[in-house]
């Protein structure tokens, strides 16, 4: 009785273990069809951006300057004009305008100083008592302070009061009459030295007993220090002086505390970053990529 009882199991056995033998070889032959039968391509592709501005009524653009502040270390207002027409000559279909600087700080005083003595120009001279004529200057001085411009800019609310520069159609016209009607480039740019300290997340290598690599996310607190850089480009209109597009901008970089950068490199930074953006709203451009195709 005992044989046969082994003789049943040895015949159920040998079936599941060839079935399990013959997919295991399948699994086997699987992996090595996809491994050896599967080609990927690399394939570049280009992403055209429409342009923000219709130029094509133009063919000649001028950067004339721009209200800048901050950091006493770099000059904004010369950096970015340069910057912006080296970029324009290789990578915009107008011609670009090499012209003065335009020094719009001062500008915008004497716009601001004009503005002032026409008003009082303009006002009428009557015969007060004492007491009226003092709250009469106290309301010229109150007209005073809400025209005036802060000569140092070291924030954004500084920039502010020099917004009137941008809408004084009647100036950017003579602007543009002088230079045959281009399209101009102008605006804010303030880069502002930047401290802050706090707890950063990075990444650490780590060895276990047996020599194996293992990358863990740690926080850490540290102190860092960097620049911010916030420019407002205006795009304006030669033949009437109107503003017909502006947008504003910020980027930040922040290093460890200990690394000594220039303000200037700093500078070229972060302006790498916005140039592209800057020029999209001028021309079509093109973002590059790559995609995967299986064969």
């Amino acid at each position: 009785m005992i044989g046969p009882h082994r003789e049943r199991k040895s015949s159920v056995g040998r079936p599941v273990c060839r079935r399990l033998g013959l997919a295991a070889v399948t699994a086997c032959l699987a992996v090595f069809a996809l491994a050896c039968g599967t080609t990927y391509y690399e394939i570049p592709i280009e992403t055209p951006i429409q342009p923000k501005l219709d130029v094509s009524p133009f063919q000649r653009v001028l950067v004339v300057g721009f209200v800048a502040g901050g950091s006493e270390d770099v000059d904004a207002n010369q950096e970015t004009v340069r910057l912006l027409r080296s970029q324009l000559r290789t990578k915009s279909s107008l011609r670009v305008i090499d012209a003065d600087i335009l020094p719009l700080i001062e500008i915008a005083q004497d716009q601001s100083q004009s503005a002032v003595a026409a008003t009082d120009d303009a006002t009428p001279t009557v015969r007060e008592s004492a007491p009226s004529s003092r709250a009469s200057n106290g309301g010229a001085d109150r007209g005073n302070q809400t025209l005036a411009l802060p000569h140092n800019i070291k924030e954004e609310k500084d920039l502010e009061p020099y917004e009137r520069l941008f809408a004084n159609t009647a100036y950017w016209k003579r602007i543009g009459e002088e230079f045959q009607n281009p399209l101009i480039v102008t605006g804010t740019v303030l880069f502002t030295n930047r401290s802050t300290a706090g707890f950063v997340q990075r990444d650490q290598e780590v060895y276990d007993n047996l020599g194996r690599r293992s990358v863990r996310p740690i926080r850490t607190y540290m102190e860092r220090k960097g620049f911010i850089l916030r420019p407002k480009f205006v795009f304006i209109d030669g033949r009437t002086g109107a503003t017909m597009y502006s947008e504003s901008y910020r980027e930040e970089v922040l290093y460890n505390a200990q690394q000594n950068t220039p303000a200037l490199s700093s500078y070229f930074e972060l302006m790498d970053r916005l140039v592209p953006n800057f020029l999209s709203a001028l021309s079509s451009q093109k973002i590059r990529g790559t995609r995967v195709l299986l064969k």
